[in-house]
């Protein structure tokens, strides 16, 4: 994909305003090698996580080894008096301004993955910013290009058969009302696109709190989170994690590679269609 290494799980900046600096080196520190932002001011300081990256050095690391994902975020997400690039400009312009502006915040010369923060109105009006974000990859500044908040599988599939540089990234949230995008997943999966969850554990308190999973918790000494996490990992879902607990960083990172037995997990199937 792209040559680009996927981590496993990435922390997640959003909401962090003035702490995120703080809390992406903790991340880092912890053991995250992969960083999700957005150049979108209304939700993510994404300047504070350049300057955890400036720190790389003094936690043993270099730029390469960590994975790093932006998003450009459109007009309509953005907050009217504080956007980070034209807003009268055309659309390739924005896109090319708001990645300039990423570049800038976060002191790098390049991004792992460019994110679509959500698709823009109509399919064609979509498909021009694509078109800008496939130049940003031409030019060496980006790795890779992805989607968030695409629910509509047909909406996917055209967007595969329409561009140059197909997708390698879908981010959404993973919640029942969309039936945990198991027609979505099953089509990233067979065209090997990475499938990325955020609010995995917010909009699930009814599934960590069952006893199909909590039983599992009990059984192992560890938490209903660590079991999600892990169970997620198992059908090829790559979670987000945003906590701000670097206890909860830890257990997070530790759940990957719990050696829960297949039997332990089964009952787990059942809990939702996914």
């Amino acid at each position: 994909m792209a040559g680009v290494k996927m981590p496993r799980l990435i922390y997640g900046t959003a909401w962090k305003k003035e702490r995120t600096r703080s809390l992406v080196c903790d991340a880092l520190a912890t053991g995250f090698r992969g960083i999700d932002t957005a150049c979108q001011p209304k939700h993510y300081h994404e300047p504070g996580v350049g300057e955890a990256l400036n720190s790389l050095t003094s936690l043993g690391l270099r730029r390469e080894d960590v994975f790093l994902q932006t998003k450009f975020t459109p007009l309509g997400g953005q907050d009217p008096r504080n956007v980070p690039y034209d807003s009268k400009a055309p659309l390739p312009v924005q896109v090319h301004q708001s990645l300039a502006q990423s570049l800038r915040n976060l002191q790098t010369s390049y991004i792992d993955s460019l994110v679509l923060h959500s698709p823009v109105g109509s399919f064609e009006t979509t498909l021009t910013v694509w078109r800008a974000m496939e130049d940003l990859v031409h030019r060496g500044e980006v790795r890779q290009l992805g989607m968030s908040n695409c629910y509509d599988p047909a909406f996917l599939e055209r967007l595969v058969r329409e561009t140059i540089l197909k997708p390698q990234v879908i981010q959404n949230r993973f919640y029942a009302e969309t039936g945990y995008d198991k027609e979505l997943r099953a089509f990233c999966r067979k065209q090997g696109i990475y499938y990325q969850s955020f609010w995995t554990l917010s909009a699930n308190p009814h599934i960590l709190s069952h006893p199909a999973v909590t039983r599992v918790a009990d059984h192992y000494g560890i938490t209903s989170a660590q079991v999600l996490f892990h169970y997620l990992q198992r059908m090829d879902i790559i979670p987000l994690t945003g906590t701000s607990s670097i206890t909860h960083m830890q257990e997070d990172l530790a759940a990957l590679d719990l050696p829960i037995e297949p039997q332990h997990l089964s009952p787990l199937a059942d809990l939702a269609d996914w």
